[in-house]
């Protein structure tokens, strides 16, 4: 065989990977490097609002997380949502358990000034939300602050160290759960996403980073690795139409 067939047979092979998916991407997204004006990312954070409510993490949430929070049969709970944005699953939460009749402390965090800032203001009708500025993998709190952590559609913009040390911190300083929804990578979501998608969706930062988030997105088998080295117990990894993984564990 010769070298110029190798070398077209090896590049070949990595097309195909490539389409199937089959290894996390690292590239690095615009809501990483900070490449976006002010306008495009308070566009960002309403479109993915709209998206969220009907087909995202909303649902998702509701389907599982809330379920297993009543499963628990708390009247009273707190929950940190790390990398929580402007909020809005929090918001979400604070509804559910006001109709529930169930006292929620609810934190926020952000690195984001951006995000905390939106976090306050959006967040001023429920004073059971907290917004907080920090390093999610270094937690300003103190051991079994929390009955339950989670956090959404934010696992997938670290490597799987940090992403480890992360559901570390989460054990850390929750008494109850560990709550990680993320998206499922998949190639119908990613092939759907890069041309239905682009339809449908307008702010440039959705439209570029959505597809690449389902290139650093997880299949299943890696979320349970990732939650057996940060050393979680009872771990479980539901699937939630569409496209979304969830995982559910118990700290050590």
């Amino acid at each position: 065989m010769t070298g110029d067939k190798l070398k077209s047979e090896s590049f070949l092979s990595l097309v195909i990977r490539h389409l199937q998916l089959k290894e996390r991407s690292y590239e690095l997204e615009h809501l990483d490097t900070g490449d976006y004006t002010a306008a495009e990312y308070t566009g960002c954070l309403a479109e993915l609002r709209r998206i969220n409510r009907w087909l995202g993490d909303a649902r998702a949430m509701r389907h599982t997380i809330l379920r297993r929070i009543e499963r628990d049969d708390l009247r009273e709970f707190s929950l940190l949502d790390a990398g929580a944005g402007s909020g809005e699953l929090l918001r979400g939460i604070a509804r559910w358990a006001a109709k529930k009749n169930i006292d929620a402390r609810l934190i926020g965090l952000e690195l984001n000034e951006r995000a905390t800032v939106a976090l306050k203001d959006e967040s001023q009708r429920h004073a059971n939300i907290e917004a907080v500025r920090a390093d999610a993998l270094a937690l300003p709190f103190a051991d079994k602050s929390f009955d339950y952590a989670m956090c959404s559609l934010f696992a997938h913009h670290f490597r799987e160290g940090e992403i480890v040390a992360l559901l570390r911190e989460f054990g850390r300083v929750a008494r109850g759960g560990v709550f990680v929804i993320d998206l499922h990578r998949h190639l119908t979501a990613y092939l759907l996403y890069t041309t239905a998608g682009r339809i449908v969706l307008h702010n440039r930062l959705v439209r570029e980073d959505g597809a690449l988030s389902i290139r650093r997105g997880f299949r299943p088998p890696e979320l349970y690795k990732l939650a057996a080295q940060a050393g979680l117990e009872a771990v479980e990894v539901e699937r939630v139409f569409p496209f979304r993984l969830i995982l559910i564990a118990r700290p050590s």
